[in-house]
C-alpha cells in the first residue's frame, strides 16, 4: 500500500477534521524521517494509518481487545487509548498490512512505550507536534524535535503525564515506562 492508497483507505473512517490532522501528521513525519534518515515509506504509511480505528464503536474495540488477547488492562483506562492497539490489529486484518514496523508505530502512537524504535518515535512525535496542534508546551517540543528526537519525545510524555495528573485522570503504565526509558537514556 502506498501513501495515496493509505489515505484513500482511511478517509472514509475519519471525520473531515481528523483526516486533515492525518495529512498534517504525514507531512510532519516525512520531514522528520528525512531528517533522521528513517525509512520514509514506512513512516508515511504508519502516519497515514495511525488513526484508522479512532472512531470505531467503543463496544467493538472492547470486543477486539478481549477476543484478540490485547492487554486487558487497556479496558481500565480511557477508551481514547484503545484506537492505537485496535487499529494496529484491524490494519493487519482489514488492510492486509504485514509490516511490523508500521503496525507497531500505529500501536504505540498514543501511549508510547519503553524501547521505542525510530519509526515509532517519529510517528508518536509527529502526531503530537503537527501544525494543527495548539496547546501549552507544544511549541517547546516543536523547537526541540530536530535537536534531539529523544528529548522531544521525553518532553511530550512529560507534558502528557502532567496534563493527565492535573485532570486527575489515570495514566497508562506504558506511558510511564516510555517516560522512564527516555529519562534513563537522556541522563
Amino acid at each position: 500500500m502506498n501513501l495515496k492508497e493509505a489515505l484513500q483507505f482511511v478517509e472514509p473512517h475519519l471525520k473531515k477534521s481528523r483526516f486533515e490532522h492525518t495529512k498534517r501528521v504525514v507531512e510532519t513525519a516525512v520531514d522528520l524521517a528525512d531528517f533522521y534518515q528513517a525509512d520514509i515509506e514506512k513512516v508515511e504509511l504508519a502516519a497515514a494509518l495511525h488513526d484508522y480505528a479512532k472512531y470505531r464503536d467503543k463496544e467493538e474495540m472492547k470486543r477486539w481487545i478481549i477476543e484478540e488477547s490485547l492487554p486487558k488492562d487497556l479496558l481500565e483506562f480511557h477508551h481514547e487509548l484503545w484506537h492505537g492497539p485496535v487499529g494496529s490489529l484491524l490494519l493487519k486484518k482489514e488492510a492486509g498490512i504485514k509490516d511490523t514496523n508500521v503496525l507497531s508505530a500505529v500501536r504505540w502512537h498514543t501511549t508510547g512505550k519503553a524501547g521505542m524504535s525510530l519509526i515509532e518515535k517519529i510517528v508518536f512525535i509527529a502526531d503530537y507536534i503537527e501544525p494543527g496542534r495548539d496547546f501549552p508546551g507544544v511549541d517547546e517540543v516543536r523547537h526541540q524535535v530536530k535537536l534531539s528526537l529523544d528529548l522531544a519525545c521525553w518532553m511530550a510524555l512529560r507534558n502528557t503525564i502532567q496534563f493527565l495528573m492535573s485532570k486527575k485522570q489515570t495514566i497508562y503504565p506504558d506511558t510511564f515506562h516510555a517516560y522512564n526509558d527516555f529519562t534513563s537514556r537522556l541522563s
